[in-house]
């Protein structure tokens, strides 16, 4: 499968974190590998990017692009950004700090597209949304065996869904006689709860799947995780940008910049979140909701 993902506001991502030759930068979350080639061409033969996905996918399609444009400066690394600290004590000379460090939260256009992988609804896939072997949970067994008012938390906090209550009941109604185990079961009883037309925006199963792929990879407790870790790799006056695409994650970068700021930790560099220009949302829809947070570690 060919990896296609469009980095979101990449010109933007350059502003912030600014690379110069000779510096080192860190891209927490690799994906179709836009932010670490436009890293790897700014900083030369004598800087270094090291790139992390829990994707095999994502870090395939790394090393062909990388040998492709001639970048022999980039590490890569499978695992979980919430590993950072050992990955970076793994791959690095002992006391590495970085100029810069990237976050991209969201989900990759070829995540979306892979067959094997339940990630859209579109079309008849298995319920698996995780991103990797080393992912938290698995899909599957939370539609199957959650309870109702976990599900309902689940659907509520991380889908922002209002029926997520209802939805939540349908689908334990559903299994006390069958499995849930494609992405179609599962829209299936969305839709009967909430029919598409009652939908002028987006699709009933969206916030679902949202949901869900977020409790499977565990994307909230990972972030909560890796901000303090990223801080501690940072050299004085180096970056922190945080590209997120939901509420949820946006409240985390927002409160943890905050409380860094008045420690004396960071300066925020960003008042409020930067988003997306018209123009670069009619090229790529998907960058609709992401939202841009930058800081400078004093």
């Amino acid at each position: 499968m060919s990896y296609a993902h469009v980095p979101v506001m990449l010109p933007e991502v350059g502003k912030y974190l600014h690379p110069r030759p000779g510096s080192f930068f860190l891209d927490c979350t690799l994906g179709g590998a836009g932010y670490t080639i436009a890293l790897a061409k700014a900083v030369g033969s004598t800087g270094r990017v090291l790139a992390i996905d829990l994707d095999a996918t994502a870090i395939k399609n790394a090393t062909q692009k990388l040998k492709a444009n001639n970048l022999d400066n980039v590490i890569l690394v499978q695992d979980n950004f919430k590993n950072l600290s050992t990955i970076v004590s793994e791959n690095l000379p002992a006391e590495q700090k970085f100029d810069g460090i990237v976050m991209d939260l969201g989900l990759s256009s070829a995540q979306l597209s892979d067959p094997e992988r339940g990630f859209s609804f579109q079309g008849e896939r298995p319920l698996d949304m995780a991103f990797g072997p080393l992912s938290a949970k698995s899909t599957e067994e939370i539609v199957n065996h959650y309870s109702l008012p976990d599900l309902t938390k689940i659907f509520r906090e991380y889908g922002e869904e209002k029926e997520a209550y209802r939805i939540a009941k349908a689908i334990v109604n559903y299994r006390r006689t069958k499995r849930l185990k494609t992405t179609t079961d599962l829209v299936t009883i969305i839709e009967a709860v909430v029919p598409p037309r009652f939908y002028t925006k987006i699709h009933p199963a969206t916030r679902i799947f949202q949901a869900l792929r977020m409790a499977t990879n565990g994307e909230l407790d990972n972030l909560t995780t890796v901000l303090p870790a990223a801080l501690e790799l940072l050299k004085p006056q180096g970056r922190l940008v945080v590209v997120s695409f939901h509420s949820g994650e946006d409240r985390i970068v927002k409160n943890f910049f905050r409380t860094a700021a008045l420690e004396e930790q960071l300066i925020i560099l960003t008042k409020k979140p930067l988003i997306p220009t018209e123009a670069e949302t009619q090229v790529n829809p998907r960058a609709r909701s992401a939202k841009l947070r930058a800081a400078i570690k004093l």
